[in-house]
């Protein structure tokens, strides 16, 4: 194992900040992995299922398994990490400007067509290569001005040139589920059907410019652009929710890590006997389908139907209580699905997301992704 480090550039006198890869298998050996831990800093969940992929990545190694390459980052936001607000921590959004930390990636696309497109031929594998090369030279061009986007620049940098890249998150109370772009539908059921996922949400652009998109827009974008030639899907990227923050656990972190660990294998990322994997416990669904449901009106919330549920069209998902008057307002789903993810909060304001369900029927339009 080689260890991969990184002190962001100094926000404040006085303080500093580091991130970390540990890469196994060969340095530019195929196929490559890249797998990261809580964009989003406070997901648990995620940082402890590194740890035990760490050390069976370390194991496998040993026994000369890896037949490309992994790098790992356990944790990968150091600067969400440290934020602490009055007793609670505060890993999604950057507190010196709002920012979430897993949006506002950069973009590509249009470098890399301008790059590539006079050097493209007719070999496929070939032209794969020459975009790889050129990926990893438009991310080493990346200039940074503050420590968040350093270390966004940092992450894509060692990310930008694999076949697969998992990025590790959990939702507050939810079931396993995850993201992944429409055209790699049939990948992405691989990946659920290793992990035990409920829910697999597809879309070609869910907006906002989060870690995984940036890793497989260019490709996306330059088969659109250059038609004519043969440019292959060259990376699959997931963000993977590994269910609520409280599914702690060293059971359920070894669960997860044996499934990471299948999945690669069914890449050639890892060699190994390739058991079959476990049927889908989901149809993929759009992520275009999926229904936000929220609080009309502010009160205490009370949950009716829990993570993991089948509910359908007009069901009771939560009751709203108003503090003042005592009055309660049911609270219906309008789409019938998968609940998948619950608040953890039980106090609502007007607007506030309640759940998510995984519905079948394309009902949203726009920025796909909560902010």
């Amino acid at each position: 194992m080689r260890i991969d480090s990184f002190d962001l550039p100094l926000d404040t006198p006085g303080t500093r900040h580091s991130v970390t890869a540990w890469c196994f298998g060969t340095p530019g050996a195929t196929p490559k992995a890249y797998i990261h831990a809580a964009m989003h800093a406070d997901e648990v969940p995620a940082i402890l299922v590194a740890q035990r992929l760490r050390e069976q990545l370390a194991a496998l190694e040993a026994q000369g398994a890896v037949i490309g390459e992994v790098v790992l980052v356990p944790f990968a936001n150091p600067l969400g990490l440290s934020q602490q607000l009055l007793g609670h921590h505060h890993g999604r959004f950057d507190l010196r400007d709002g920012g979430n930390f897993n949006r506002a990636f950069p973009d590509l696309s249009r470098p890399l067509i301008a790059a590539v497109a006079g050097q493209l031929g007719a070999d496929g594998a070939r032209n794969a290569g020459i975009v790889r090369g050129a990926l990893r030279q438009l991310a080493a061009r990346l200039e940074a001005t503050s420590p968040a986007e350093a270390l966004k620049h940092w992450l894509l940098q060692r990310a930008i040139d694999a076949d697969v890249v998992l990025d590790l998150h959990c939702d507050t109370d939810a079931v396993m589920h995850l993201y992944a772009l429409t055209p790699h539908r049939a990948i992405a059921q691989e990946l659920g059907a290793a992990l035990g996922a409920r829910a697999v949400l597809l879309a070609t652009d869910s907006g906002g410019s989060p870690f995984d998109e940036a890793c497989t827009r260019p490709w996306q974008a330059l088969q659109r652009a250059l038609a004519d030639r043969p440019v292959p899907s060259g990376c699959f990227a997931a963000t993977v929710e590994l269910r609520g923050e409280c599914d702690t656990s060293h059971l359920l972190a070894r669960q997860d890590a044996d499934g990471l660990v299948a999945f690669l294998r069914t890449r050639g990322v890892l060699a190994g006997p390739a058991r079959p994997l476990p049927a889908p416990l989901c149809d993929p669904t759009p992520l275009a389908g999926s229904e936000p449901v929220v609080a009309p009106h502010a009160g205490v919330v009370v949950f009716h139907r829990s993570s993991g549920e089948q509910v359908a069209a007009g069901d009771t998902i939560a009751d709203l209580v108003d503090p003042q008057t005592g009055a309660t307002t049911p609270v219906r789903c309008v789409s019938a699905g998968l609940l998948y993810a619950r608040c953890g909060s039980r106090w609502a304001y007007a607007g506030k997301r309640l759940c998510k369900i995984a519905g079948t029927t394309l009902a949203r339009t726009g920025a796909l992704l909560s902010p």
